[in-house]
């Protein structure tokens, strides 16, 4: 039988994907690979594009080929065979590319290479090249034998626990319901929630309603719930998740599985040569040190903390009482019920799924001069995802994109956008860029279409940036097209970019349309919510910078004498910056996946790097025109098509004119004008 994931061209055949398909599919592009490897260092001729570089970025295009589904599918639809056979992959996976970059002939064939290279033949070559050498060096590729040997294996096990870490964090929410019978209890719970609680406790024979511990629900229920205990007891369990007192029992404690990931990342960094961790992520990103980053995050915070404790003070004193943590959500939504008299259930029904996609999908237009259209004839790996197109006006198709917007057990919570094909060129021509955009949304029930919140459709607007990120590269190398390559602080520049759009009165008005009536959003609604948006702003800030923080000293700080202090440091941030008390039986740490699970690591603060790049590129669409079109396709061209090609530093000096600078951030926010003196420079 035909193994799917071994196709090399067209899209993943999701529905045909096996368990049993994984490890072999993986194997065999691993031998192929290797194979081809040995023979590109075996030629006699003289290292080159066509014989070293176009080559290579094939073998690295296959296996993302066959991967990609892969991991996609253990973060949409996992099971147990799926999830074993994942984890078997993992340490195969891990060896190969650090094998790879590690591999002196190779090292020595690009250093051949970028000597001898014509710096203006082709500037992607260029930077290709420049990243490669990075990527060798931080890899260790002049180490001793030995010590290699021991940077594979620390970044095999490193690989295993992170993995181990997420599986936790989702079994750990599975393991967790609230059935309810009594709808006293249930008082001020959207009616969609209620629906799908229905709806679950049918499935399980069981009388009444069936809550579980996903993120909707979650939020819904800390928002909305009358019922203090309710609201607790919900609280409880979430900031448990994945811990010693967490749902399971403990069963599923990530407590040392941080301690463990912390230790090898602090060995693979010290291995290469770098005092800790977060030096060694530094070392790929756009900001050059970790005093460079703690300083701007505790500018941030200390910009920000008074308008959050105003904000904080403002709160009780509405509520008439100190506040609980399980309490802060609920009285907020009173709070700017009260003061903008407007509520996300009252936006909801104005925000029908298929319109939000309709207005979105006209800002494209608007911008680029792009058009989206659907497809239906397309496997995908649950009969709800949708899958789209981009169309240029010369009806050229440039990328497609696949969306899974709703909740499931089996899903991982959060929203994100991944890559499911890489742009490049070969023999026979451009291969399109596809992505994957996934949310967590209530699925839609009683024939009604799903009505999103404003918070989601800023969640959409935000992955649907990432999404024009993959799509719109014009590099031709996979290695540095799309998001690749991009430093890991500036990745979130085109999603926080795209988030303005969904607060700007004019797209509003024409992406709103109540699901019954049609009728636009009200103007009185419409001015509410756009002064709503910064509500709280000051909390939200100083929020974010306790992560960001903590993240950083906990990989900065790292002594493999003491371990990690993990929540020590996060109590000694939280004084520093944070203004809302914690419990002290809070776990956040147990299930921050954006750090312990990889991606995120020592590079939190990305977010708000990458905020300050956004709110001052957006502010060029303001001066300009929203829809300016000169504007746009100078975005367009110096930040989306670029992929890793270009620095960073250089391409949004070349949108702006000039560095970034905060005052744009803090002008968004509110937080400006209650700050004194100079609210500081750039990045």
């Amino acid at each position: 039988m035909t193994n799917p994931l071994l196709a090399e061209q067209g899209l993943p055949r999701f529905s045909e994907i096996q368990p049993e398909h994984i490890e072999p599919a993986l194997d065999a592009t691993l031998k192929r690979n290797h194979e081809e490897l040995e023979h590109i260092l075996a030629q006699s001729e003289a290292p080159g594009l066509t014989n070293t570089i176009n080559p290579l970025e094939e073998m690295h295009d296959r296996l993302h080929r066959t991967w990609s589904p892969i991991n996609h599918l253990q973060m949409v639809a996992s099971s147990d065979a799926s999830r074993d056979a994942y984890n078997s992959c993992l340490p195969k996976l891990s060896r190969y590319a650090t094998e790879l970059a590690q591999d002196e002939r190779l090292y020595n064939l690009y250093k051949h290479i970028a000597k001898n290279l014509d710096k203006t033949a082709d500037p992607d070559v260029n930077s290709l090249v420049e990243h490669a050498l990075r990527d060798f060096r931080l890899a260790g590729v002049n180490l001793p034998s030995e010590e290699k040997l021991k940077f594979q294996a620390v970044m095999e096990e490193l690989s295993q626990v992170q993995a181990k870490f997420e599986h936790n964090l989702l079994d750990s929410m599975a393991a967790w319901t609230h059935h309810e019978t009594d709808a006293e209890v249930l008082s001020g719970i959207p009616e969609a929630v209620l629906a799908a609680a229905r709806a679950g406790a049918e499935e399980q024979k069981l009388e009444g309603w069936l809550l579980r511990l996903d993120q909707p629900t979650y939020i819904a229920v800390i928002t909305h719930a009358d019922n203090n205990e309710l609201r607790k007891d919900f609280y409880t369990a979430w900031v448990t998740r994945a811990s010693e007192q967490g749902p399971g029992d403990g069963a599923f404690d990530n407590s040392a599985l941080m301690e463990d990931i912390l230790r090898l990342r602090h060995e693979a960094a010290t291995l290469v040569g770098f005092n800790n961790f977060a030096d060694y992520a530094l070392a790929s990103r756009m900001a050059t040190s970790v005093d460079e980053v703690a300083d701007f995050l505790l500018h941030l915070a200390e910009v920000s903390k008074p308008t959050a404790e105003q904000e904080f003070a403002e709160l009780e004193a509405w509520a008439g009482r100190k506040l609980d943590a399980w309490d802060i959500g609920y009285y907020s939504e009173k709070l700017r019920m009260a003061r903008f008299s407007i509520s996300d259930e009252e936006l909801r029904p104005y925000f029908p799924l298929p319109r939000v996609m309709e207005g979105l999908f006209k800002i494209l237009h608007k911008l680029y001069g792009i058009n989206v259209r659907e497809l239906d004839n397309i496997d995908r790996w649950e009969p709800a995802v949708r899958y789209y197109v981009l169309v240029n006006n010369q009806n050229e198709e440039i990328g497609g994109f696949f969306v899974d917007l709703y909740a499931r057990p089996n899903k991982r919570s959060g929203a994100w956008m991944d890559e499911c094909v890489l742009r490049k060129q070969s023999e026979t021509g451009i291969q399109a860029p596809v992505a994957h955009l996934v949310c967590n949304f209530i699925s839609p029930a009683n024939d009604k279409p799903a009505l999103l919140s404003h918070d989601e459709i800023v969640t959409v607007f935000h992955e649907f940036g990432h999404t024009l990120h993959h799509l719109l590269t014009r590099v031709n190398y996979p290695s540095i097209s799309g998001i690749n390559g991009v430093p890991w602080d500036a990745v979130e520049l085109p999603s926080q970019f795209m988030e303005n759009f969904a607060w700007d009165p004019e797209v509003v008005r024409k992406m709103s349309g109540h699901f019954e009536t049609g009728a636009s959003l009200p103007e009185e609604l419409l001015t509410k919510l756009e002064a709503s948006r910064i509500f709280q702003s000051g909390l939200a800030m100083v929020r974010q910078v306790e992560f960001s923080l903590f993240d950083l000293r906990i990989h900065a700080e790292y002594n493999p004498e003491q371990g990690g202090h993990i929540y020590p440091i996060l109590n000694q941030v939280r004084s520093r910056v944070a203004v809302i008390p914690t419990p002290d039986f809070n776990r956040f740490a147990n299930s921050f996946t954006h750090v312990f699970g990889g991606g995120y690591a020592a590079g939190y603060y990305s977010y708000k790097w990458a905020e300050v790049l956004a709110a001052d590129a957006f502010s060029a669409f303001q001066e300009a025109g929203l829809f300016d079109q000169a504007v746009a396709q100078r975005f367009r061209k110096t930040i989306l098509e670029v992929g890793g090609s270009v620095d960073i530093a250089k391409a949004f000096k070349a949108f702006r004119g000039r560095a970034p600078e905060i005052e744009p951030l803090l002008q968004q926010a509110g937080i400006l004008h209650s700050t004194t003196g100079n609210p500081g420079t750039g990045l």
